[in-house]
């Protein structure tokens, strides 16, 4: 059916004005939705992935785990073979039973010696009684010779007895004197075995750790993944074995442009998107911002001193803490996802203020309960 004449010479003006009105309206939404969301579709699933390593050498006796096993803190993961380490500690323990003899001797044998001082000291007494009594007779001799009692024989005699006596009492106190400085030898020599027998019950130590750690346990609970250990297998010291993955403490790392930053505060709302969870509208809240760009943490950093330079807007990467009721438990770290920050949302430190106070959205909490 023709339209009228009429209205063909409108319908330009009409189809003009239909365009004109679904612009606005367009461009009303586009302003309206840029002023309240700030999204990025390069943003990413990850978690604290905790890597499981041996921390002595061996061969793998058993493996007690399989691959996207969940596993508890503790939990026994794989055993190497604890022969060699048992007979370590043997021996340490061995080792560590002579020394506590010989400290045993040492104690034994000063015993004996202050046995030995005590006599010494009374021979060097009894050596002095004599002395003195011969002293006293060679007086009372020459006190009788001067009025013509003894002969001078008899009193070179007492002379002779009392230098006799003297030598005795310097015998024995060298005696005295040897046998205390052998209780010195054996005081110092106890000190030299006490600290081998600490020394041995350190090894002993040593060796029941690494009996241990034949035993490699969980640090943390999660599920296994990247099991690269099998049983038979020599492992070193670092050598990864196995991952675990906390499925339940993901976040999001989401890279803004550097010019979609300003509007961004600590706390604020995010509805996040997962390709791999269509229809699911997940949530949650930005937590902190990354120290610099992404660019300064590669492996070879960006190089922008040179004769040609093209301005490119850099990223920053900022940490989601996704809303785990919400369904957030079920991410996988790994996965892609688009963010939508809701700009209209209570939040606290913007990205500028976040570089000089408050740094995380945990740092809000904790002054607050202060």
């Amino acid at each position: 059916m023709a339209l009228p004449p009429a209205v063909q010479k409108r319908l330009p003006l009409i189809v003009g004005g239909v365009v004109a009105v679904g612009l606005i309206i367009g461009g009303a939404v586009w302003w309206q939705n840029k002023q309240r969301w700030e999204t990025t579709d390069n943003a990413f699933v990850q978690a604290d992935v905790t890597l499981v390593s041996p921390q002595i050498d061996g061969y793998v006796a058993e493996v007690l785990v399989t691959d996207n096993q969940r596993v508890q803190p503790g939990q026994i993961l794989v055993r190497l073979d604890d022969a060699d380490a048992k007979a370590r500690l043997a021996a340490a323990e061995a080792n560590l039973a002579a020394l506590l003899a010989a400290v045993d001797n040492v104690d034994a044998r000063a015993a004996q010696e202050q046995a030995m001082i005590a006599s010494r000291a009374a021979a060097v007494s009894q050596a002095r009684a004599q002395a003195n009594l011969a002293e006293a007779q060679v007086n009372r001799y020459t006190t009788l010779g001067r009025q013509g009692w003894v002969s001078e024989q008899r009193i070179e005699t007492e002379r002779a007895g009392a230098q006799t006596a003297a030598a005795s009492v310097a015998q024995a106190q060298a005696a005295l004197v040897a046998e205390q400085r052998t209780a010195g030898v054996l005081g110092s020599t106890r000190q030299q075995s006490l600290a081998a027998v600490e020394q041995a019950r350190q090894a002993v130590e040593q060796a029941r750790i690494n009996l241990d750690r034949t035993v490699i346990r969980a640090p943390a609970a999660g599920v296994v993944g990247a099991r690269g250990v099998r049983a038979g297998q020599y492992v070193r010291p670092g050598g990864r074995l196995l991952s675990l993955v906390p499925l339940g403490d993901t976040y999001i790392v989401a890279n803004f442009k550097e010019t979609q930053l300003g509007e961004l505060r600590l706390g604020q709302t995010v509805h996040i998107a997962a390709d791999a969870f269509p229809g699911m509208d997940l949530t949650g809240r930005i937590d902190s911002f990354a120290p610099a760009t992404g660019s300064e943490f590669a492996l070879i950093p960006v190089e922008n001193a040179t004769g040609n330079f093209t301005k490119i807007t850099q990223r920053v990467p900022v940490r989601i803490l996704v809303d785990r009721a919400a369904g957030g438990a079920a991410l996988r770290p790994g996965l892609s996802v688009e963010v939508r920050v809701d700009l209209k949302s209570e939040g606290g430190a913007t990205f500028a203020e976040a570089a000089t106070g408050q740094t995380r959205l945990a740092d809000a909490g904790t002054a607050s309960e202060q």
